[in-house]
């Protein structure tokens, strides 16, 4: 079993439920926990540089913002730092993020090992994805199927219309103009956004560029 593991998590109740389950299940040697990203990632950092690095990384996705100044202000963000770093280091996210396409990404671009949905069952969750990530297999939430994808997700007309004028290089505002002109409701300029923004979500996608190259390699559009 793991001999040292890294907590990455601000809610401190939720670290002490994580502590007591690895210590009860797997009696593991050494646990630490960090509330800021910034300050696991330095945490790693020394581990690494005194030969005596960490061999797994629990993370939430998101954490809140406060007083602190950080470098780091998402899980997403340090499994970058922290992939660069120490490429081998195994990585188990543990958040209440549970849209498939986000996750899947996650898999496929951040190469993580599993992901964990907090709720009532996340303990359980936890213990087997640190199971299965121990003996070099992937461990996915079975409250979310990564088969329920971007795969079966299907644009329709108003969608095209929108992306075909994305990939011409339009506005928003100049979408919505067009919209208008041809007479094409709705076409306000929140509309499109909140499309786009749904279409990010459904494919897992970062900005415009990235959505579009996205949907072409798919056949999508």
């Amino acid at each position: 079993m793991f001999k040292k593991v890294l907590i990455a998590e601000d809610f401190q109740d939720t670290n002490q439920g994580i502590l007591n389950t690895l210590r009860t299940q797997f009696n593991i040697p050494v646990i630490q926990e960090e509330l800021y990203c910034d300050k696991a990632y330095n945490r790693l950092k020394v581990a690494l540089s005194h030969h005596e690095p960490f061999e797994l990384l629990i993370t939430d996705l998101f954490f809140k913002q406060d007083h602190v100044d950080r470098k780091l202000t998402s899980g997403l963000e340090l499994i970058r730092a922290v992939r660069e770093m120490q490429p081998n280091l195994k990585v188990i996210i543990n958040s209440m993020e549970d849209n498939p396409a986000k996750v899947n990404t996650l898999f496929k671009e951040e190469n993580i090992n599993a992901y964990v949905c907090k709720g009532r069952h996340g303990m359980a969750e936890l213990v087997k994805a640190i199971q299965e990530v121990y003996h070099n297999r992937t461990f996915v939430s079975p409250h979310i199927s990564l088969n329920v994808s971007d795969n079966v997700f299907e644009l329709d007309e108003f969608d095209i219309l929108i992306l075909k004028d994305l990939a011409d290089g339009l506005t928003k505002r100049e979408i919505s103009t067009r919209l208008k002109q041809r007479n094409i409701s709705p076409n306000s300029e929140s509309t499109i956004d909140k499309r786009v923004g749904k279409l990010f979500d459904e494919f897992g996608a970062k900005n415009t560029n990235h959505l579009l190259a996205k949907l072409i390699r798919k056949d999508k559009i």
